[in-house]
């Protein structure tokens, strides 16, 4: 077993880590159950228009805080990068790339929400259309897929952060196998629906990422509070010094 000692930068970035899993998860479930269900109506474009018209500056806030998940996803993948180079620098690299692409699924979405709301403001280039025609077209843009397109490249770094985790020792090992598991599970979850269209019918969509969620909460617990934990194979050599 490799012997990994921590420095300052890495728990520095451990802190920042613990920091962006919770508070991101928090900026995308108050932006989905906050304002989305509220405003965006399944199947029905013209209440969906409604909603979002009387409530426009509500919805504007939906897009910024898809943004800020973006940004705080980079800061989480930054510090994670910090944090698990030392024991796999080609893999750290490898989850980190996973996960921006995913972090650029939250801008199109945000592009996407957007564009729906500019259809439905209706500018006067927009006029030769009828109005129940550009509300289908913006339901077609708050519809988008694009998260469910981004979920199997986040489980993936979820899962390659959780192997770098297990392998260092850095946090409890249980927590950690509990990652790489939940993470696998999404993956697999995400791309069956992808392939499968009435994958959704046997899994419920809610069970795609929740295990995922719960783990990377708890890590994010973990580390504000606990920190990273040195190898106990580091903790031997430093008795050993002081024999």
């Amino acid at each position: 077993m490799a012997l990994y000692t921590i420095t300052e930068s890495q728990r520095k970035a451990a802190r920042v880590a613990g920091f962006a899993y919770l508070f991101t998860p928090a900026i995308a479930a108050l932006a989905f159950f906050a304002i989305q269900t509220r405003l965006i109506v399944a199947g029905n474009a013209s209440e969906t228009a409604r909603n979002i018209m009387d409530h426009e500056q509500l919805f504007r806030l939906n897009i910024a805080c898809d943004l800020i998940y973006c940004a705080g996803v980079v800061a989480l993948l930054a510090a994670l990068y910090i944090i698990l180079k030392p024991v796999n620098q080609n893999l750290a690299l490898i989850a980190a790339f996973f996960r921006l692409v995913y972090a650029l699924m939250w801008v199109v979405i945000a592009l996407d929400l957007y564009a729906g709301l500019r259809l439905l403001r209706g500018a006067d280039y927009l006029r030769v259309f009828e109005p129940d025609r550009l509300q289908a077209l913006a339901m077609f843009y708050l519809g988008g897929p694009s998260y469910g397109v981004g979920l199997p490249f986040y489980g993936l770094a979820s899962a390659v952060c959780s192997y770098l985790w297990f392998k260092s020792s850095y946090i409890p090992r249980p927590l950690a196998a509990w990652g790489v598991i939940s993470s696998a599970w999404c993956v697999v979850c995400g791309l069956s629906d992808i392939i499968f269209p009435n994958f959704a019918k046997v899994v419920n969509p809610w069970w795609f990422d929740t295990p995922m969620a719960g783990f990377e909460i708890a890590l994010g617990f973990w580390l504000l509070f606990k920190g990273l934990r040195p190898s106990k194979l580091v903790e031997a050599a430093k008795v050993i010094s002081q024999i």
